[in-house]
């Protein structure tokens, strides 16, 4: 696995070396030999552009590391000549590290590129939609906010944590709108999640204080 992942961080140098000897090898053996270090070359060139390094990436993801994964997204020069569906993936990725640092602007330029392009997933689609929903909240535009989280709760959202998020910011728009029955059938559903997150937790045990009080 470890010579993997050298390989694909590496990739787009080994195809240039291994053109470099492909066509030193061409011209004092001749073609057949060098054959190999020619396929070796046009497949590593390839690949680097056209799927780019997301299985790293993801590594980085996965054990918390944002700062190297960023690193590595940095690292691809040209996300126009990614495959669209990794595209997608790649701009999404730049969106979710850019809220890791509360820079909203530039993470919500980011998802609506993924949007557009069109992600592989319904889930995926409905966590982006669920992301910008929720920006878009932070900057006071109820509406599309709104518009935004129903949006991805129909397409689905693919962990319990988003989703419980999700319900519980409904309620609170419902709330606000005074449709106290919604609310109540949105935070129902939110607590129906078991999320584990304190934060999520922590917000649901105050809206319960009172949401018991409300009329409907």
């Amino acid at each position: 696995m470890k010579l993997y992942n050298f390989y694909i961080r590496y990739r787009l140098q080994i195809g240039i070396i291994s053109l470099i000897l492909a066509v030193a090898s061409n011209l004092f053996f001749g073609f057949w030999p060098s054959l190999a270090l020619y396929i070796i070359a046009v497949l590593s060139i390839f690949t680097h552009f056209f799927i780019g390094p997301l299985r790293i990436i993801q590594e980085y993801l996965e054990e918390g590391d944002f700062d190297g994964a960023e690193k590595v997204l940095n690292g691809i020069k040209y996300p126009g000549l990614l495959y669209k569906p990794i595209r997608s993936v790649y701009y999404t990725l730049k969106g979710n590290i850019a809220m890791t640092k509360q820079d909203f602007d530039s993470a919500e330029k980011h998802m609506k590129k993924s949007l557009d392009l069109g992600l592989p997933m319904k889930e995926a689609e409905g966590a982006n939609k669920l992301q910008l929903g929720m920006m878009a909240m932070q900057k006071g535009n109820m509406k599309e906010g709104e518009s935004l989280i129903r949006q991805a709760i129909r397409l689905g959202i693919p962990d319990k944590e988003s989703s419980a998020m999700a319900y519980l910011q409904m309620c609170q728009i419902m709330m606000q709108k005074r449709e106290f029955r919604a609310a109540k059938d949105f935070f129902k559903k939110a607590k129906a999640q078991k999320p584990t997150t304190t934060q999520v937790v922590d917000q649901i045990k105050q809206i319960e204080k009172y949401i018991s009080r409300m009329p409907g």
